[in-house]
């Protein structure tokens, strides 16, 4: 733990989830996961922004780094969560090579908790579930991806289906996720375990039903669910409505931890006043800008989202 996650100030965003190291081709890597996007975005965005983590030091010497006055809680970990992203035509291959400690509610400091904004951010299965009721006076959300992957023995993620939704979902103001994150095999049954088959691609269900099914499983009073589509734009979907948010147009440099910043800066509308809709529209102008410039650089202050149009 940094020292200034022992300090007695609260943070207005806290992001809950591990930081990682994301391969690149030539052997190095950069830093990566929805923790840092998502809190270096809260923070160009004018908030307060912490961390709740688990990594390595050579990684958290790197997050320091990239948001020098981002307080960080980290929980010690021999290894970081690694990530090898191949993109291919507009989809990604992704392969995990390490993992970081597991998250609960110990490693999350007093002052931490009381935290405006929570955003639960895992990457691979390492958020504890009952995160989510710890915050009863918080704006919490959660970008679930990292609860809707399995991977085999060589590392190969695969879509799997969401077992906690129920300990998760009654406690969340929103639910921010990609249409990627929705398809897959493992995803048919929420209450399936992500066997074999599942994770070799047998009886796949990535069709819109499949995908509506899903989303209406997951659906509460009070709940906003976004599920984003790159250029496509956003569903918005609240108390049973649908409505299609179209994306602001971007000049493609590299996507990556785009759906983080979108998060991040809808969020960031939520909980200064806007409605759903404005929302989102804020935050694909900031995700327009993210993708940009490669990783980090890409995320833009408030000023220049609220100038794009």
């Amino acid at each position: 733990m940094t020292p200034d996650a022992r300090s007695g100030s609260s943070p207005d965003f806290l992001v809950i989830g591990h930081v990682a190291r994301d391969l690149l081709p030539a052997g190095a890597w950069r830093l990566g996961g929805t923790a840092a996007y998502a809190a270096l975005t809260a923070r160009r965005l004018g908030l307060r922004a912490a961390i709740v983590t688990a990594a390595p030091t050579d990684v958290l010497a790197a997050l320091a780094s990239a948001m020098p006055g981002v307080p960080v809680a980290a929980v010690p970990s021999a290894a970081a969560t690694t990530f090898a992203n191949i993109y291919d035509g507009g989809h990604r291959r992704q392969y995990l090579r390490d993992r970081a400690t597991p998250l609960g509610l110990d490693a999350v400091p007093p002052a931490m908790r009381l935290a405006r904004v929570v955003l639960l951010a895992p990457l691979a299965r390492e958020v504890a579930p009952e995160l989510a009721a710890a915050f009863p006076a918080a704006l919490v959300a959660a970008t679930p991806q990292g609860w809707l992957r399995a991977w085999d023995g060589e590392g190969l993620v695969r879509p799997a289906p969401w077992g906690d939704a129920d300990r998760v979902l009654p406690h969340l103001r929103a639910l921010i996720l990609s249409r990627e994150d929705l398809m897959g095999p493992a995803l048919a049954d929420p209450g399936a375990d992500p066997g074999a088959d599942a994770l070799a691609g047998a009886s796949a269900d990535d069709t819109g039903a499949g995908v509506a099914r899903r989303l209406a499983a997951w659906a509460r009073p009070g709940l906003s669910l976004v599920v984003t589509d790159g250029a496509a734009g956003a569903d918005l979907i609240v108390g049973g409505a649908v409505e299609r948010v179209p994306a602001h147009p971007a000049r493609e440099v590299d996507p990556t931890g785009a759906g983080d910043v979108f998060a991040a800066a809808f969020l960031s509308a939520l909980a200064d006043g806007a409605d759903d809709r404005a929302a989102v529209d804020f935050a694909h102008r900031a995700a327009a800008y993210s993708v940009e410039r490669e990783g980090l650089d890409g995320i833009p202050t408030r000023a220049m989202v609220e100038a794009r149009r």
